[in-house]
């Protein structure tokens, strides 16, 4: 599968890079999760960001990403974020079946975020990843994002 996009783009939806949403670990922090359970957020999240970018609609993205996170960025907010991918007609769901190459080993940070950057080995682009996740209703939810197709 192919991700077809002609030129280098970058969207950043945490302005800046990964956005801190709480000041300091949540009461109800959450234990790391295993590999696989990091499969299934890497995977599921970028597959509803493939799915709203292809839509134009990032309604149904919104309500599953953190409430600090969505209170901060409502669905207009982020499709002015994601434009880029949607003018350029970006299709990355080639994802799901390609292995999760880890840049970085996976963490919580001290302000109770789980940072996950890796990529996956597309051709002819490769698609670059940097993912936070919170505590949010009992699960982890993301928090911030940057997403590189190159």
């Amino acid at each position: 599968m192919t991700i077809p996009c002609r030129k280098r783009f970058r969207s950043i939806a945490a302005i800046a890079g990964l956005v801190m949403i709480t000041a300091t670990r949540p009461a109800a922090a959450l234990d790391m999760p295993s590999p696989f359970v990091q499969e299934v957020l890497i995977k599921s999240i970028l597959i509803s960001l493939n799915d709203a970018v292809a839509a134009n609609n990032f309604t149904v993205f919104h309500a599953k990403i953190s409430k600090p996170f969505r209170d901060q960025f409502p669905p207009d907010k982020l499709q002015a974020i994601f434009k880029d991918l949607v003018d350029k007609h970006a299709v990355f769901d080639a994802v799901v079946a390609k292995p999760i190459i880890a840049d970085e080993d996976a963490r919580i940070d001290d302000k109770g975020v789980l940072r996950l950057k890796s990529h996956f080995d597309t051709s002819p682009k490769q698609v670059k990843y940097q993912l936070g996740f919170v505590p949010s209703e009992g699960a982890w939810k993301l928090s911030g994002i940057s997403i590189d197709i190159e």
